[in-house]
């Protein structure tokens, strides 16, 4: 029998906690998220020196992060219909592979076209990781660890954030922008090698044939965007993403400047609170079965105070803030994603995974490109402003649209 496609009589219930299968998939996914988040943001704590650079001003500057997200959400959906006739583990594969040769290509870029270019084709590249990991966990994880799984691979998203972002600032502190990019893709690399090294072979997962008799996949596309406590998820991740990256897009700027007048290493070394993701979303991931929709309202909540806090004029109530409203999105984001494959059905499992990740990178592009005019017409308490909104909509959204139980009658409020 093959290892991918299972039979009704010997049915794959995924790899229990504790297992070494789990242990591999929760550390190959986590050192993908590491690979992932360290290259997609490697530019954005070097942004002020890559203005400078370049020329440009923050808003434009911006859009080298803006652009490879915004590539990354258009991408997901494609990278889902790989996926489903490769297999989840080849497409992660290449999607990870391609995207870090790209990322020793992106410092070599002279201006900013062919920078946004290079971006762009990275940042494309890149989606077939986030597109399909939440549907592999549901496929190779037993349910009842899926939410916990979950929670490991947001934090290998969030270390590689807090990667990518202190070495990209402290080696461009000294070398310049180009070398601190540089330096991502070599962690970059690392990660990618062990992510392929330790990643086992999907027992869980079922071909899509082309001459199937099952939906197409612009049908199953339709049915993930038909049912509204999926589009209520698909929601979370654009308002709450939107408002992370815009946070952490143009506090830099703001930090630079008096009257902080910090330098780009200390400024790059203020996103060591990425641990505080770290610990959350794990933290999220264990309680969320005793009730999803209490832990994403509580880290919106958390979300937004922190927000509030970086109005101050003192810089350890602004560190503190950050910590606060780290913490607070990547629980809501593992909440909010372990809860789309608990809900969407096995045939529609990987486009629901796509959109949800199409919804969240929408959010950082179009969102954190759009902060940089807040930023520049209204200054920091415009920013904070609308950031705030934003996760209230979200909270709003929720309260409203995820109460009641699962599809398989687990309370979620």
């Amino acid at each position: 029998m093959s290892t991918q496609e299972q039979t009704a009589t010997t049915p794959w219930l995924g790899h229990e906690r504790g297992s070494a299968g789990y242990r591999r998939t929760a550390v190959a996914l986590f050192a993908a998220g590491v690979a992932t988040f360290a290259q997609l943001y490697s530019v954005q704590a070097v942004l002020p020196g890559l203005a400078a650079g370049l020329h440009l001003d923050a808003s434009d500057a911006a859009l080298g992060v803006s652009v490879a997200t915004g590539a990354l959400a258009v991408s997901v959906v494609g990278w889902s219909a790989v996926a489903d006739r490769l297999g989840r583990v080849p497409a992660m594969v290449v999607s990870v592979v391609l995207a870090t040769a790209l990322g020793f290509a992106v410092p070599l870029a002279g201006s900013l076209g062919p920078l946004l270019v290079l971006r762009a084709l990275q940042g494309a590249a890149l989606g077939g990781l986030p597109a399909v990991a939440m549907a592999f966990l549901a496929e190779e994880v037993h349910a009842r660890h899926v939410a916990l799984a979950a929670g490991a691979y947001v934090s290998g998203n969030s270390v590689g954030g807090l990667t990518g972002r202190i070495v990209s600032s402290t080696v461009a502190d000294v070398l310049g922008w180009r070398w601190g990019v540089a330096a991502v893709a070599v962690v970059g690399l690392v990660a990618t090698v062990l992510f392929c090294a330790v990643v086992p072979r999907a027992r869980g997962f079922v071909r899509h044939r082309a001459s199937g008799s099952g939906p197409g996949l612009l049908a199953r596309v339709r049915e993930a965007l038909s049912q509204p406590r999926l589009l209520v998820l698909y929601a979370q991740a654009l308002l709450l993403m939107g408002a992370f990256v815009t946070i952490y897009n143009y506090l830099g700027f703001r930090l630079l400047a008096a009257p902080f007048s910090l330098s780009q290493t200390v400024v790059g070394l203020l996103f060591v609170v990425y641990l505080a993701g770290t610990a959350s979303s794990s933290l999220a991931g264990r309680l969320a079965v005793h009730g999803r929709l209490r832990v994403l309202l509580g880290s919106a909540a958390v979300f937004a105070l922190g927000c509030l806090l970086t109005l101050s004029s003192s810089v350890l109530v602004v560190v503190g803030g950050l910590v606060l409203l780290t913490a607070g999105f990547f629980a809501a984001h593992a909440v909010a994603s372990g809860w789309v494959g608990a809900s969407a059905a096995p045939r529609i499992r990987a486009q629901a995974s796509a959109l949800y990740t199409f919804a969240y990178y929408a959010g950082s592009s179009v969102v954190g490109w759009l902060g940089g005019f807040a930023f520049g017409d209204g200054g920091w308490g415009v920013v904070v402003a609308v950031v705030v909104a934003l996760v209230a909509g979200a909270a709003a959204l929720a309260a409203l649209g995820l109460r009641g139980r699962t599809p398989t009658g687990t309370v979620v409020a």
